[in-house]
């Protein structure tokens, strides 16, 4: 256990548990109002404000001195049709808080609209909103991240099966990754934790790549051309949420692609999509780069603005995943 991040560790473990449960919470009561719609036109949950304000409130008083980047604000809540939602979120957080007035929890929503800096914590509160409207994969994703690399990652993934429970009928698992200090699985309370590792597949055709589910996110057409190119055979899974990075750290997908949609070639990505899950990935044997083999640069800002696309893989095929990726854009350029 490296000594100067366990106080880190515990601290953020316990905020993504909590979060985790009010996100199950809410998934359990759904109802009409739970949900509003952002200017960029994607979902936003009654879960995405309350993860925020628990694992907020917790971070700011445990690590004031820590700025926060989140992706969600309080902006929306006050407007009056959304004044329901607000009364949602202030419920579910009360189930933690009794007392917290409302101002008071947009204030903790709020503490995550910082600026990076040497030091700070990157938060998705849900990562995969829709997959969690839809009862599929969504993360809560944590990370500490310390000179533009990333110490700590804390992943909760309410909806995935913990590694070797085929039936899934037991959902719920949470994955820790520290820097030099490998990646542990468990369940969402902590019990039955377990050590991983990335996927033993030397050769592309015993590997399955997992990539987004929503086609918006990733240029699904190359990374056909690619799995044809490589020779694999098996579906790819796609799965929302950076649940992806739990699925490669534990060996049930080989490879994980995120090229750029031709749609939108100069997309950055956002550091949240991805800070937690390439230390879980890293830490778990394998390796994430972006498009050209460069390592992921987390001091830019808000946005991997060094970087394009996501390649991440189990390492032993990085290099000639690599390869197949940069022939398939290539070939895509030339028409």
């Amino acid at each position: 256990m490296n000594p100067g991040f366990k106080k880190e560790m515990d601290i953020a473990i316990r905020a993504v548990m909590a979060a985790s449960s009010l996100c199950i919470k809410v998934r359990t009561a759904l109802i009409e109002g739970s949900t509003m719609t952002k200017g960029d036109r994607s979902p936003v949950t009654v879960a995405d404000f309350g993860s925020q304000a628990l694992i907020c409130k917790t971070l700011k008083e445990e690590f004031p001195h820590d700025p926060v980047v989140a992706e969600e604000d309080s902006q929306e809540l006050f407007k009056p049709e959304h004044s329901v939602t607000l009364g949602q979120v202030v419920r579910h957080v009360h189930d933690f808080f009794p007392k917290a007035p409302p101002g008071q929890i947009c204030s903790w929503i709020d503490w995550g609209g910082q600026q990076p800096g040497e030091r700070f914590w990157t938060l998705d509160p849900i990562d995969g909103t829709k997959g969690f409207l839809r009862g599929d994969q969504y993360a809560i994703a944590l990370a500490l991240i310390e000179s533009g690399h990333v110490q700590l990652g804390v992943l909760g993934c309410p909806n995935l099966p913990l590694a070797g429970n085929p039936t899934g009928e037991e959902r719920g698992t949470l994955l820790v990754a520290l820097k030099g200090r490998g990646t542990v699985e468990s369940d969402l309370a902590g019990r039955n934790r377990t050590r991983v590792r990335v996927s033993p597949a030397a050769t592309p055709v015993q590997a399955r790549i997992t990539e987004s589910l929503e086609s918006a996110h990733s240029d699904h057409a190359s990374q056909s051309r690619i799995a044809q190119e490589l020779r694999i055979a098996t579906p790819a899974l796609r799965v929302d949420s950076q649940a992806k990075y739990a699925l490669l750290a534990r060996g049930d997908a080989s490879i994980y692609l995120r090229l750029p949609s031709p749609e939108t070639p100069d997309y950055r990505e956002k550091i949240w999509d991805h800070a937690a899950g390439s230390i879980i990935v890293e830490e778990a044997g394998g390796r994430v780069t972006d498009i050209f083999g460069r390592p992921l640069d987390f001091s830019t800002g808000k946005r991997l603005e060094k970087n394009k696309g996501i390649v991440a893989t189990n390492g032993l095929l990085h290099a000639t995943v690599l390869q197949a990726v940069t022939a398939a854009l290539n070939r895509t350029a030339q028409g």
